[in-house]
């Protein structure tokens, strides 16, 4: 018992040591996190003052993982490695300065002797400053704010705004366009801002104005601001406050949102569908002043064209998405980015046979439709079947023709608005008689 009593005295004696001990341990390895996101963890390791990071060592061999044969050229690679450099206080004896002048000599000499594969003149491999001018300072802006994006958009929310059932209004429409473009030159003004270092890894964003550092960040942040501020006031004072809060929630959804979601997770395809639905929505109140159903049908007809023009076009970049880090359905999930492009052109047949169902357009809209849009659903069976380049670019293209080519017919089998009034005044004096009847 005096031997038990003993040792757990010494237990709760020895306890502070123990904290103290494990104190020291935490201080000699000392973990902390140095790149962090959702996809992938790389940490840093502090052991007897010296940093160590856990890599996995690459391959010698890179096979490609997608089917399509790539030919690479192959350049030559010299190491040279770089002896420590002692402090500027230590005296160099003067044989080790002799020979340290040597190797310097000679590695000057082997690097001027081996020229890689498709390397310009020495100037050409300086690093030169780049210098702003004001001539260049309009096409970098429009290459910053995406200018045919932008040119999209703005033509979709004008569809929107001519669909609505009510007289056009010439000033109304050109504010309307005007914040849509705005708002839609900030938001990918500010994509761009927060992308810069996975762009510089891809063959197809690479020379961004950004990434090629023609202009600075601080001069994007402010273009975005100078764009998105005047935009959503023009939307909300000059329009209405529902299509100025529609537009400052798109911006939000595709910068906060979208952005972000497209390094870590696949939902980003369907975000990004949400995101440009959104305008015609806002032509649509913008005209009316409402969310109706006509507005959510455009919305939704806008939706479901995205996903066979996205997925087909990032079929062809799988490897320059994999190499930037993006998280597409066409590289982690290649059968269902198929699928979702077949089931959303069989969808637009269904959303254009819904417009005379809501009192948008005539019935001869759906007719006339079933051709265009019958050939966008054999291009996406076509890309289901085959998923192949071939087929992919196929269905790319035909969506860039097929979307204003079913918003034209749409416009063109409008209900017009007398016909629209004819009906109300119908079955207003319809109701008035059965109210007629029915009084004694």
């Amino acid at each position: 018992g005096l031997f038990v009593w003993h040792r757990r005295n010494t237990g709760v004696r020895q306890i502070p040591y123990r904290f103290v001990h494990l104190y020291h341990i935490a201080n000699n390895r000392l973990i902390t996190f140095q790149y962090f996101n959702f996809l992938k963890r790389m940490y840093v390791t502090q052991y007897n003052k010296d940093l160590s990071q856990r890599a996995k060592p690459k391959s010698n061999t890179i096979v490609s993982p997608f089917h399509e044969l790539q030919q690479l050229d192959q350049e030559k690679k010299v190491v040279h490695k770089n002896s420590p450099v002692s402090p500027v206080h230590q005296l160099w004896s003067e044989t080790s300065s002799r020979n340290g002048l040597r190797e310097m000599k000679s590695a000057a000499e082997t690097e001027d002797s081996v020229i890689p594969v498709g390397a310009g003149s020495k100037e050409d491999r300086q690093w030169k400053e780049m210098k702003l001018r004001l001539d260049d300072l309009p096409g970098i802006l429009a290459r910053l704010s995406k200018i045919k994006l932008t040119a999209l958009v703005v033509s979709t929310a004008s569809a929107g705004f001519a669909m609505a059932p009510v007289p056009f209004e010439l000033t109304c429409f050109l504010l309307a366009s005007l914040g849509t473009g705005l708002a839609s030159c900030a938001a990918n003004s500010i994509n761009q801002f927060f992308e810069v270092p996975f762009d510089s890894n891809m063959n197809r964003t690479k020379n961004r104005p950004l990434v090629r550092g023609q202009i600075s960040p601080l001069l994007a942040v402010c273009f975005a601001a100078s764009c998105g501020v005047p935009g959503i006031a023009l939307l909300t004072l000059g329009v209405n406050p529902l299509t100025g809060a529609l537009g400052a929630f798109n911006i939000f959804l595709y910068t906060c949102c979208y952005t972000p979601l497209k390094r870590m997770s696949i939902a980003n395809t369907w975000v990004g569908a949400v995101v440009g639905a959104i305008p015609p929505i806002m032509g649509w109140t913008a005209a009316t002043g409402s969310l109706d159903a006509g507005a959510l049908l455009l919305g939704g007809i806008l939706y479901s064209w995205q996903f066979p023009h996205f997925n087909a076009l990032s079929w062809g970049l799988r490897e320059d998405y994999s190499r930037g880090g993006y998280c597409m359905m066409s590289v982690t999930h290649p059968g269902l980015c198929r699928r979702v492009a077949l089931h959303h052109c069989l969808a637009l047949i269904g959303l254009s046979t819904m417009a005379p169902v809501l009192d948008v357009t005539t019935w001869t809209f759906p007719i006339i439709s079933l051709p265009i849009n019958l050939y966008i659903s054999y291009l996406g069976f076509r890309f289901y079947r085959d998923a192949n380049r071939s087929s992919s670019r196929k269905l790319f293209f035909c969506s860039l023709w097929h979307l204003p080519m079913l918003l034209l017919v749409m416009f063109t089998c409008k209900k017009s608005v007398l016909e629209k009034e004819d009906k109300g005044d119908l079955l207003g004096r319809s109701r008035e008689r059965a109210m007629e009847i029915r009084l004694p």
